[in-house]
């Protein structure tokens, strides 16, 4: 008895919520673009300016391991938060803040490169998701790496 009892309400459950619609549809009510046409952004969203969106670090041994704080302020009307920030390899790893950034506050997004097999010119990303307009922010470090000639490079070389 308690088996039938069971199995028609599992019976009455399923049939129930497969009666419930999944609307899949998009509408204008979903989409808010706050920018108009003109370009003019609302003022009650956060907007991430940073000092400098590119950091050179010259040229650098390979192998070294090097830092840069890009430092940024919330210019917007509301708190700033950033939910992820990912480097474009492995080699490029980014450390940010994850309590919100209050309007007019400033703090900094810490980069460290490490140059472990590479040489010559190179260019990495960190790409930051926060809650601005566009909410994708990209910055960006540079090196010139060189390969070190012998093979202690810590060896100066003898005359001979």
């Amino acid at each position: 008895m308690k088996i039938t009892y069971l199995l028609i309400s599992f019976t009455i459950l399923f049939l129930t919520s497969c009666n419930q619609t999944n609307n899949t549809e998009i509408t204008t009510n979903d989409v808010i673009n706050t920018k108009s046409a003109e370009g003019n952004s609302n003022s009650d969203l956060p907007d991430i300016k940073f000092e400098q969106e590119t950091h050179d670090f010259g040229r650098i041994s390979q192998g070294e391991k090097v830092s840069h704080a890009f430092k940024f302020k919330n210019t917007g009307g509301a708190n700033l938060i950033i939910s992820s920030a990912n480097g474009s390899c492995g080699c490029t790893v980014p450390e940010y803040p994850k309590k919100p950034i209050l309007p007019g506050e400033e703090a900094v997004v810490n980069v460290v490169f490490s140059s472990e097999g590479k040489s010559g010119m190179v260019e990495k990303t960190v790409t930051l998701v926060t809650n601005c307009e566009p909410s994708t922010k990209i910055i960006y470090i540079k090196a010139n790496i060189i390969v070190p000639t012998s093979a202690n490079p810590n060896q100066l070389p003898t005359a001979h």
